[in-house]
């Protein structure tokens, strides 16, 4: 199989390097400049560009993977003669975006990737969504050479995919920002939440978040929430998220 690579970023660089290293043919990494797609090219013995025009129309696949506000400029100046299945890597971005094309999909990672950080694509579930049943076989096929847990997608799941995503990991870690800030203010090192940090992140890989939910909130203690709610009168905004959340789960626990 060989691949075109329409972009340099984070996922673009860790699927071109997986899919090199497990035996395709990366023909070329597109950037708009250069020097990042010369950087990801001499790593996956290709060819890079940085004019849409010179994008090769004989690859077996075609992975755009920009933000999302360039996918509609991207798609829109790709030559639309090109055969093979071409994918944006986005969550919140509908496959229809693609449609003039013929042979057209979605290859979406539901993970926070960093192309300087090594992953192990083997480990994530890449949600995988196609024009037609044959392309989504052959999407499929492929995207398991190097992420084993991949699996069909419509859509409206992916949509839901990337919002849960978003709120598992960039939520939560705005979470740990508020605590951190919280310990900065009282002279302490966000080093003490750490540990429960970890235990937390560790007992959701074998229990439902339901079952594992503990504190003031969880066990009605409004002594201790109203504590919580004085100390943090210091800090409006961080107030209001406190009681929403707290409220959210007073109302989930004990209705």
């Amino acid at each position: 199989m060989n691949a075109v690579i329409i972009g340099s970023g984070n996922i673009a660089t860790h699927l071109a390097k997986t899919l090199y290293t497990a035996g395709h043919t990366i023909s070329q990494v597109y950037s708009r400049t250069l020097a990042n797609a010369q950087a990801l090219a001499n790593v996956v013995n290709s060819d890079c560009i940085n004019d849409l025009s010179k994008i090769l129309l004989d690859a077996d696949l075609y992975i755009l993977s920009v933000s999302d506000s360039a996918i509609p400029e991207i798609t829109n100046n790709l030559n639309k003669n090109i055969k093979g299945i071409i994918v944006h890597t986005s969550g919140a971005t509908d496959m229809n975006i693609l449609d003039e094309f013929e042979n057209y999909g979605v290859v979406y990672p539901p993970q926070s990737i960093n192309k300087d950080i090594d992953t192990d694509l083997n480990l994530i579930p890449f949600a995988i969504e196609a024009n037609t049943f044959k392309n989504e076989e052959m999407l499929l096929q492929l995207i398991k050479t190097i992420a084993s847990k991949s699996f069909y997608c419509n859509s409206n799941q992916r949509l839901a995919l990337h919002l849960s995503a978003v709120i598992a990991n960039n939520f939560s870690n705005a979470l740990f920002q508020i605590s951190k800030d919280i310990l900065d203010n009282a002279n302490l090192d966000f080093e003490l939440l750490k540990p429960i940090i970890l235990e937390t992140a560790i007992k959701v890989q074998n229990h439902l978040p339901e079952t594992t939910q503990t504190g003031p909130a969880r066990r009605a203690d409004y002594n201790i929430i109203d504590k919580h709610l004085q100390f943090l009168s210091q800090f409006p905004e961080e107030s209001k998220i406190y009681q929403i959340l707290t409220d959210f789960i007073i109302k989930r626990y004990h209705k």
